[in-house]
């Protein structure tokens, strides 16, 4: 498993929070600490059963709300699910990712030449490109040791 680059501070927490006239509330930073913890870019499930560890109370909403909100004031990124539940990344380093067919693992990987992707031309005239994100699929490491 390749590792997360930087980890965001909860003063970083606060300071969006802020901007964005939030309160950080003892659950969000318990979300927002869970998210700098792990590396698997979890889904709003596991959030959840992590963070009920904590707060019994707490509900899957309030987890999945918080992430939501998290996305929308840029302190997280949204994966996209395709078909499956959406997956939350805390690394906002450029990076790119790959992700398995067999068992959906989603991994971090850094490389230049996709950093500097070229926007085609047609796309540049119809739209303002605002990130750039490569999304590989294939079988891991360790569904490809399944398979042989």
């Amino acid at each position: 498993m390749i590792l997360k680059g930087k980890q965001l501070t909860v003063d970083f927490l606060r300071a969006k929070c802020k901007e964005h006239n939030l309160k950080v509330t003892p659950q969000r930073a318990a979300i927002f600490e869970e998210l700098q913890m792990s590396n698997d870019h979890p889904s709003a499930d596991v959030i959840y059963r992590r963070v009920k560890k904590i707060f019994p109370y707490i509900s899957f909403d309030t987890v999945y709300r918080t992430l939501i909100t998290f996305d929308k004031i840029g302190i997280i990124t949204v994966v996209e699910g395709y078909g499956e539940p959406k997956r939350f990344d805390s690394n906002f380093e450029t990076h790119h990712h790959f992700r398995c067919l067999k068992c959906n693992t989603i991994m971090d990987f850094w490389d230049e030449s996709y950093d500097n992707i070229d926007i085609p031309e047609k796309l540049n005239k119809q739209c303002t490109v605002l990130n750039k994100k490569v999304i590989l699929e294939g079988i891991c490491e360790e569904c490809r040791k399944k398979i042989l």
